[in-house]
Parts: C-alpha cells; structure tokens; sequence
C-alpha cells in the first residue's frame, strides 16, 4: 500500500470554537491507482489534500505512506517528502513570471542541490515530456493557459515522484486545453505515477479508476461507480455463460424445436 490514511480527523479553532472540518476519514491508495477526491467547496476535500501534501497535519489519526507513519515527522522530514516524493499542480499554475519555463521546471531541483548544468538537462527532459520541448525559453505570458498547465506538470515530474497531487487542475483552463491537460494526467498513469486529483467536477473525477465523495468533511467511495464495476463484472459472468451454452449446443447436436405442437 503507498498511503493510508485512517481515522483522520482536523479540527480548528475559531474564537474559541472548535470547528471539525474532517471527520473519520480513511483512504488507502495503492502504487499506480488514478484516485479523484471530490466534493464541493466547503466539503473539506482542500484540507485533505493538505495532509496528504504533508502542507499540514491531522488532529487525530494515522498517516502512512509506504508502511512508515510520518505524523510525527519534524518539518524538515516533511519538506524532504514534499521535495522527493510528492509533485504539485495547482489550479493557479504558480509560476514564476520573470523565469522561463525552463528555470521554473528546475526550480525544486535546485532546492535539491542539484548542480545546475545536470538541472537544466532533468528540466528540459520533464518539458519534452509534456511537449513543450520549443517552449523552453519562453516565459509564462509568452504561453497559453494549457502550456503554463503543462509547465506546472513538468515541475511537478522533475523529482521523479511517486505521487502527484493536481488541485482543480483544468479550472484556470477553456474545454480544448483542459481535455489536452487530463489527457496528459491519463498518459502519465499509465507509465506507472500515481495520480490524486482534487475537483468538485464529476466529468474530471470520471478519468479516475477510484472515486471518492468528501461531504461536510466525511469520506466515502463512489458507489455508482462500483455498482457500474459490478454490472461489468455481472455481464462479462453472462457472455461467458452464454458462451459455454453455445458450445453445448454444438457438442450435443441441440436445436431448436423447429416443429409444431
């Protein structure tokens, strides 16, 4: 199992309120899985996305992430797994204006200590990955909204993570390039990262594998999609059924009564 969260509870306080925003939340994602987390604004699923970013941490509850509990990690344990092992995409971009979008892929790997020759070949790599091998040297407002996504990616990827989290990732975009962006996330998957998308958009969390609902900070799994699952696995039973029949039929000479009674 790559991250397991279980009984996970966040509570603030507000004038001396507590207010609960997530409630016995459990959630285990295995390496590989495409898993949307999805709910409407308010539902809690941002502040789960920030204990599972390791931006925060729980009030209440395990968190594991390949086996190993890291809620008592100090910070700078946790800076390393969100510079190693954790990638971001954010709705907003967040890149740097001034930068080309070759330095803003190598951003973190300078964080990294990596020697700057060896960065700009790993960035350049991450934003051929993406596509964006021509665009290089161009800065974000020389891009399209989809490209300055793209970018985003290509940071995100640069430390080879075992985990990207993507926040509303098609929200700043039109139709055509978020349909481009999603299309990239699902090529991604494929090649083997593991893919924890934030939305409230049904369309977006329907590329996942693994959905779940987040309601006024509690958790649950889709049930329509793994009732669909159920009825996929129920019809592929009866074809298979009625396959067998059909061999019958040709082994023992059965036919139909073509007679009249």
């Amino acid at each position: 199992m790559l991250l397991e969260l279980k009984h996970i509870y966040k509570n603030y306080l507000q004038d001396k309120i507590v207010i609960p925003v997530l409630k016995d939340v459990n959630i285990s994602i295995d390496e590989g899985e495409y898993v949307a987390i999805m709910g409407p604004s308010g539902s809690g699923k941002t502040t789960l996305m920030n204990i599972i970013g390791c931006l925060d941490r729980p009030t209440k509850g395990e968190f594991l992430l390949e086996g190993e509990s890291i809620v008592n990690y100090n910070e700078n344990r946790l800076s390393d797994l969100r510079l190693n092992t954790l990638g971001f995409v954010f709705q907003s971009f967040n890149l740097l204006p001034k930068q080309t979008a070759l330095d803003n892929v190598a951003l973190p790997l300078s964080y990294a200590g990596v020697p700057v020759k060896k960065r700009k070949e790993i960035a350049f790599q991450a934003l051929k990955r993406v596509g964006l091998a021509e665009r290089v040297h161009f800065r974000p407002s020389q891009l399209s909204g989809g490209q300055q996504q793209r970018v985003a990616i290509a940071r995100a990827l640069v430390n080879n993570p075992k985990i990207i989290l993507a926040d509303e990732p098609t929200g700043a975009l039109d139709s055509r390039s978020g349909i481009q962006v999603m299309n990239l996330f699902q090529q991604l998957n494929e090649e083997g990262v593991t893919i924890i998308m934030i939305t409230h958009d049904a369309n977006i969390a329907n590329h996942a594998k693994k959905v779940f609902h987040i309601f006024d900070g509690e958790i649950v799994e889709d049930k329509e999609r793994k009732e669909k699952q159920q009825a996929e696995v129920q019809s592929e039973k009866e074809a298979k059924n009625d396959t067998v029949f059909s061999e019958i039929e040709q082994d023992f000479g059965v036919k139909e009564w073509e007679g009249e009674i």
